[in-house]
């Protein structure tokens, strides 16, 4: 994107006063474009871009990005992240404060959002930095997280669909995650042989863990993606939330198992009471399970930094080996 591309956007936002100078583009995003708007007053702002060009995800892997009544279709589009947005403010829980919404493409060719630029860095860059300070911050996000997941419902699936009524496919969290995890399993060992190798032994894993489950009615608000790439940190400490198109109504025990992934050695900061083991153990071999078949997935498209995702690749599919039992003599 160019300063005169996004120039109308900029004005229709902040006002005829502002202008543009230069437009960088911030790392990360693998489905929307994400830009910063540097203004002739010093000023900054950040535009969301939900456009076909933005998403490195091939289009066989997007065909059903609008079918929100699946809570595992593609997170992406301003809809979602209106419901999202929306639901969070009415809760309190920080997010970057919007500016502008515009689906009717009068000011760009594409659905877009413009948000305010928190100032500070991404949480992920913080405990890069000097992790040593980063436990008041991990405590508010606790807090944020305990928020969160008060907040419930009878129903699960996307903010979107269930703020209007609307009712998911499936039966339960739990048969969708196995349903997903076995066609990621299916996915995966047909581009890795080192899965393939095993795919039978993962599958009666999976069942044996699923069957462990017991049936649930009520389901808590998670962010869906909550890493620490998705978590900025603002002047006062305070964190942001960024990425919230994901949020839904789900089993908490899916984002943990996401975030004791992502935040490691800090996730104690982020343990939550009350979860289910079983449900954990699970999720935890599903979730590895897609972030296997996920970035092979996305590396049919041009996602450039393709190092990185082989590298999450490589690291799930160590889990996902690592998870199961010995194997058996074939006269056991």
């Amino acid at each position: 994107m160019t300063v005169g591309q996004l120039a109308g956007v900029a004005r229709a936002a902040l006002g005829p006063g502002r202008s543009p100078v230069a437009v960088e583009r911030l790392r990360g995003g693998s489905k929307k474009g994400v830009y910063r708007l540097l203004l002739d007053d010093g000023g900054t702002a950040v535009v969301y871009l939900w456009a076909a060009s933005e998403n490195y995800w091939p289009a066989v892997a997007t065909a059903t990005e609008d079918d929100h009544a699946d809570p595992f279709s593609h997170a992406s589009g301003l809809g979602l992240f209106l419901a999202a947005h929306r639901r969070l403010s009415a809760l309190g829980v920080r997010t970057p404060r919007l500016l502008l919404a515009d689906r009717t493409h009068a000011h760009h060719p594409a659905d877009l959002a413009v948000v305010e630029d928190v100032p500070g860095e991404s949480l992920e860059a913080f405990l890069e930095r000097d992790p040593g300070s980063a436990a008041p911050v991990l405590a508010r996000l606790a807090g944020t997280l305990r928020l969160m997941r008060q907040q419930t419902a009878p129903a699960f699936g996307k903010t979107a669909l269930i703020d209007n009524g609307g009712v998911s496919l499936g039966s339960s969290c739990e048969q969708l995650v196995l349903d997903r995890a076995l066609a990621d399993l299916a996915e995966a060992a047909d581009r890795d042989p080192r899965l393939a190798a095993v795919r039978d032994r993962v599958e009666a894993e999976l069942h044996a863990r699923a069957a462990e489950v017991r049936p649930r009615s009520e389901y808590a608000l998670v962010h869906g993606e909550l890493g620490p790439d998705h978590v900025l940190v603002d002047r006062q400490g305070q964190p942001v939330l960024i990425d919230i198109e994901g949020l839904m109504f789900f089993d908490p025990e899916w984002e943990h198992v996401f975030l004791r992934l992502r935040f490691a050695e800090h996730y104690h900061h982020l343990r939550a009471e009350g979860l289910d083991p079983r449900r954990l153990a699970f999720y935890d071999l599903a979730m590895s399970l897609s972030l296997v078949a996920g970035p092979l997935r996305l590396l049919d498209g041009d996602f450039p930094d393709r190092a990185f995702m082989l590298a999450v690749v490589e690291h799930n599919l160590a889990r996902v080996l690592a998870a199961l039992p010995p194997d058996q003599p074939a006269n056991a």
